[in-house]
């Protein structure tokens, strides 16, 4: 129930969503919740009162899993969500005031601000995907976030956790919760959990099982796990799943998905059914014509993401683009581009652009890979051979392409 406050917060945030729009600064979902939160603290409590929700955090693959969160519980009722990926307050309170009546509600949440989000916001399920390096300068240490995490999740001993046991860090993360559901996930990215996070002791790792020398903190037996397949279930559940999107990192986050909507009590066929049709987050995997070139456009942030995006990477195309910002929003420090392997690289024409082009160029010069070197990276396109190219982009860079490139 909003109060009367909470209205007036509302219609005025409101009021500047629309002044935002008509004035083209951008969306506006932000600056509404920004001006709602000023006038009424509570509303993000008002909001989320009342419904079974949904949070999902991690390091890589929020949005997605969020999207695809989202198409699962559309099979029993409207959500609402965060499609945008603004996943702070303000965009929560957007996002939620965006659609009053949804009983169901899918929210991308950034990994610090969950611990106030959930006393905020009574949720009935958290998904955890993964923990990783991702923009020291601004963000953090990944064992702080992790700590964290447990803490808030502590507070909270009736929601339901579905935990990445394939995850490290967010296997601790969910290790002493009550209500835990343990979803194979994967992740081939293990470079930030060579140690245990509760002890400090060697974390030991045999094919996909992994343990903690010296004490009893090891992976969990999975309920969810997929295959090439299919994905599995508990009690013997066994369906097909055929997604839209590429990658073995989008069928671990699609079996979280199904898993979070099943614990909602979504049908598991009509749940499956429901994500494999997602193609699109927001501009992420999707494909344009321009000019000589058929465009695909991924979106990568840190070690971990680079190391996935490059895995999906068409290297037989016309060309891959890969593209540098060093913008706040992506971190300033982009020391991380050496634990990146671009070594991978053969016989591929590869463009090295944006605005941290040359820092780039510098890294794949060191790995051994031909490259040219075009900041403007619509213009990196074109300089390859016609056909079709492969555009890898971090967070700014990403937003700007997509900007310019055409809409279908």
């Amino acid at each position: 129930m909003v109060t009367t406050r909470g209205r007036i917060a509302l219609g005025a945030g409101s009021a500047a969503r629309w002044a935002s729009r008509v004035t083209g600064r951008g969306a506006g979902a932000m600056i509404g919740g920004l001006v709602s939160m000023a006038l009424d603290r509570s509303i993000l409590g008002q909001l989320g009162t009342g419904r079974s929700s949904v949070v999902v955090t991690g390091t890589n693959g929020k949005s997605t899993t969020t999207r695809m969160t989202a198409a699962a519980l559309a099979t029993m009722g409207p959500v609402a969500t965060n499609a945008e990926g603004a996943n702070m307050d303000a965009g929560l309170i957007a996002a939620l005031a965006g659609d009053r009546t949804a009983t169901l509600a899918a929210l991308e949440v950034d990994e610090m601000h969950v611990p106030h989000v959930l006393d905020a916001v009574p949720a009935a399920v958290v998904v955890l995907l993964n923990l990783s390096r991702d923009q020291l300068d601004r963000v953090g240490e990944i064992n702080h976030i992790e700590r964290t995490l447990r803490a808030g999740l502590a507070r909270h001993g009736d929601t339901v956790v579905v935990a990445n046991c394939d995850d490290v860090l967010m296997t601790s993360a969910a290790y002493d919760s009550p209500n835990v559901v343990w979803v194979a996930a994967g992740g081939t990215w293990a470079n930030d959990s060579v140690s245990c996070p509760r002890s400090g002791e060697v974390i030991v790792r045999e094919e996909s099982h992994w343990y903690s020398t010296g004490t009893d903190f090891k992976r969990p037996s999975p309920q969810w796990w997929y295959d090439d397949t299919h994905v599995h279930g508990p009690d013997g559940l066994e369906l097909p799943m055929a997604l839209a999107l590429p990658g073995a990192v989008n069928r671990g986050n699609a079996t979280q998905a199904i898993a979070a909507a099943v614990t909602l009590g979504a049908d598991p066929a009509a749940a499956v059914a429901a994500v494999s049709g997602v193609d699109e987050v927001a501009g992420r995997y999707r494909t344009v014509q321009l000019g000589e070139h058929t465009v695909r456009v991924l979106l990568a942030k840190n070690p971990a993401g680079w190391h996935e995006a490059l895995s999906m990477v068409d290297k037989h195309g016309a060309g891959v683009v890969i593209s540098v910002n060093g913008q706040v929003p992506d971190g300033e420090d982009l020391s991380w581009l050496w634990d990146v392997r671009f070594e991978h690289f053969d016989d591929t024409t590869v463009v090295a652009a944006g605005e941290r082009g040359t820092d780039l160029a510098v890294r794949l010069g060191y790995a051994g890979v031909e490259h040219t070197l075009v900041h403007d990276t619509v213009k990196a396109i074109a300089s390859c051979p016609p056909g079709h190219v492969e555009v890898i982009a971090n967070y700014t860079a990403f937003l700007q392409l997509n900007r310019r490139l055409p809409r279908e």
